[in-house]
């Protein structure tokens, strides 16, 4: 039975653990842990919020908003993308790629995914169908599209002139930033079930690091497209099909030398980055992006425990387990604090010295999945059914 990326790690909690019998023979019920009650040490300010289309609604998706040059550009899983300024929310420009299939039909969903990267005149965005679209920032018409090995389900990263697409199939692909022409693929290996989401490259130094689905994590000199390591940090084990993923859907962090990478099932794992030699490992999961700055890694687990843990040696240095189960977004550093966001649509301001609340507000009721993104000294996020909203400290 092919089950490949059907499994949605946001939907956990509340459907694949509810009596599924694939992978458990009793029923297993997880519970959101109720909101914590915070006393505000201040209260974020709404500077502005727009609607951008209907959002990715019921679907998993990574899609989430880029900043440039003052504009914040978003985008809806149906097609519509948007510049916005980003001191007032003002349209700048808007376009619609979904697809006309006849004068009085109904136009067909572009099913964009992943993410916008938006680098010097292009915005670049990948979709479900296969495809990735190269837009001009100035106006947002199309520069190029090309089909791609598989769903675009990462957000594309350019570095060297090309852009790098990691796919559903397992394939990282390497595009020329230009034209869009193909200039290599490499194969990753995936197993017969995984998670749905894929690891971004991080670029440095010439070579692109990338989790995959088989748990390994990947090291290609992106000139040639040739594979140079491969470092296991997850190995499949366990009583259920659940507990034997062991994706790396989290993109790796590179800092002086050192690659810290996150499996689901798995660890975190601090490798060299020359040689993919392992200097040591943490046993933790999770599948949201991770933060490393000043000396400590930040990281939302699998059961949505935000942690801190030390760059030297993965010890621990806080945890935040009020927040169990809430299916929180990927944090971000924003004005001092790590912030997250949550299914119920409230934002979560932490205390990085000792992991403790200093604020919460409620944003929208259709609730957040994608991280929010720093643009200059503003807070951006972008809600499921489509909100985007600004918010300063």
């Amino acid at each position: 039975m092919e089950l490949r990326k059907y499994l949605l790690p946001g939907l956990f909690s509340v459907t694949l653990l509810s009596g599924c019998s694939l992978f458990s023979g009793e029923e297993d019920v997880v519970k959101m842990s109720p909101l914590p009650k915070v006393e505000n040490q201040f209260t974020p300010v709404q500077v502005w919020d727009k609607s951008v289309g209907d959002g990715v609604g019921d679907f998993y998706s990574n899609l989430h908003p880029a900043w440039q040059d003052n504009t914040v550009y978003a985008a809806d899983r149906f097609g519509i993308v948007e510049a916005l300024d980003a001191d007032t929310g003002k349209q700048k420009w808007k376009v619609d790629l979904s697809t006309r299939t006849g004068f009085f039909s109904s136009n067909i969903s572009a099913m964009l995914s992943g993410g916008i990267t938006v680098q010097g005149g292009l915005l670049y965005i990948g979709s479900e169908h296969g495809e990735v679209f190269a837009l001009n920032s100035s106006d947002g018409s199309v520069a190029w599209k090309v089909p791609v090995a598989g769903e675009a389900l990462s957000h594309p990263v350019v570095s060297d002139g090309l852009v790098l697409i990691h796919t559903s199939n397992g394939i990282l692909q390497a595009l020329d930033q230009n034209t869009g022409a193909s200039k290599w693929m490499v194969n990753l290996d995936v197993p017969a079930l995984s998670l749905r989401g894929e690891s971004a490259p991080a670029v440095a130094f010439g070579g692109a690091i990338v989790g995959g689905d088989n748990g390994r994590v990947s090291a290609v000199i992106m000139n040639q497209g040739q594979m140079i390591w491969q470092q296991r940090i997850s190995q499949p084990g366990g009583a259920t099909e659940i507990d034997r993923l062991s994706d790396v859907d989290v993109t790796p962090v590179i800092v002086n030398g050192v690659v810290y990478a996150l499996a689901y099932n798995g660890n975190l794992s601090a490798l060299d980055l020359r040689s993919g030699q392992v200097l040591w490992k943490r046993e933790t999961g999770g599948v949201k992006n991770i933060i490393v700055d000043n000396g400590r890694i930040y990281l939302v687990d699998q059961n949505d425990r935000v942690d801190a843990v030390a760059t030297d040696g993965g010890v621990a240095i806080w945890r935040q387990s009020e927040l169990l189960h809430r299916n929180l977004t990927a944090p971000v550093l924003y004005d001092g604090y790590l912030v997250v966001g949550d299914a119920e649509g409230y934002l979560h301001w932490i205390n990085t010295a000792d992991g403790r609340f200093v604020a919460q507000q409620k944003a929208d009721s259709s609730g957040f999945q994608t991280n929010p993104i720093v643009a200059g000294d503003k807070l951006i996020i972008q809600a499921k059914k489509g909100e985007v909203y600004a918010f300063k400290r």
